[in-house]
């Protein structure tokens, strides 16, 4: 099969076009014959070398974290799909590799795909609409008539998190540029902050859940915008302890995670608040659940 492989580590390298061996099959999982695959800034942060402490992939390797295909073989163990099925899928860490023909996954790790959308449509979801489902249902345990804010709003993770935190009840505020205002209020945003012309930490206050997915100098003015009792999830770092321990990350690198975090740990506690971050896993029934709200049109996969 053709597949795209990262040959090494390598700030902007390009990727390689290669013919290889199929993967190999294992008990519990499908093989998935792409249909399509979506390009993240995730994609470009392990080529680049940037997660290889926590995922140390060795070159060479195929790169990709998001698929939509048919599945073509299913392992012996394999109860909940089939030959022909049409799904979707973001393959766990260490098994990612969707710039290819053909990819193995594990059967938890996927989800029938929306029967309203396209295969295209279907590929840009799984890591946006996992993480946004992880940090507000799952981390966040959002209630109706709480108040999120959630950070660029006419992004990936934004536009799904807007329509799934209105789906939960909670009142949105978001940040976008001039551009896109109308389109996140499309999406449900009830507040709407133009960052080229606004600072959101003096039109924001009292907000039961923050999003943070923007760099370390918006993420420590996001913690004043945080009531007491209130929690910030970033997506974008610092790593702290829980995610090191969960990860099953060595002594060192649990050391690493505490320090990188400490600060930002400590100033959320000093205003009474918890710091969460939070790095998404794959989840199929997540993802099933994901599937739901398109095919009843809660949640739409255009932009």
């Amino acid at each position: 099969m053709k597949a795209f492989v990262v040959d090494k580590y390598k700030k902007q390298g390009a990727l390689r076009l290669a013919n290889l061996p199929e993967p190999e099959l294992r008990d519990d999982d499908v093989l998935v014959q792409v249909g399509a695959t979506g390009v993240n800034v995730l994609d470009s942060k392990v080529r680049d070398g940037e997660f290889k402490l926590i995922l140390p992939y060795r070159p060479p390797f195929v790169l990709g974290h998001d698929v939509a295909g048919i599945i073509t073989r299913v392992g012996p163990k394999v109860r909940r799909f089939k030959a022909g099925d049409e799904v979707y899928a973001r393959p766990r860490d260490h098994r990612i590799g969707t710039f290819a023909e053909f990819i193995a996954i594990n059967e938890a790790d996927v989800a029938l795909k929306p029967k309203n959308i396209s295969m295209e449509q279907a590929a840009s979801i799984p890591l946006v609409g996992l993480t946004a489902w992880q940090a507000l249902v799952e981390v966040g345990k959002l209630k109706p008539g709480q108040k999120v804010f959630i950070q660029a709003g006419s992004g990936g993770v934004g536009t799904f998190a807007i329509q799934l935190a209105k789906h939960l009840g909670a009142r949105v505020a978001t940040t976008t540029s001039t551009r896109n205002v109308e389109l996140v209020k499309s999406l449900g945003a009830d507040a709407v902050v133009d960052y080229k012309t606004q600072d959101f930490e003096k039109v924001l206050s009292g907000y039961d859940l923050v999003l943070n997915s923007q760099d370390p100098k918006t993420l420590e003015k996001s913690l004043r915008v945080v009531k007491a009792g209130g929690l910030l999830i970033s997506i974008s770092g610092p790593p702290d302890p829980t995610f090191a321990r969960e990860f099953g990350l060595n002594l060192f690198l649990k050391l690493v995670m505490r320090l990188l975090s400490r600060g930002v740990r400590k100033k959320a506690k000093g205003l009474g608040i918890r710091y969460s971050f939070l790095f998404m896993r794959a989840q199929g029934q997540q993802l099933s659940e994901i599937t739901s709200l398109i095919e009843s049109g809660v949640i739409s996969s255009g932009r």
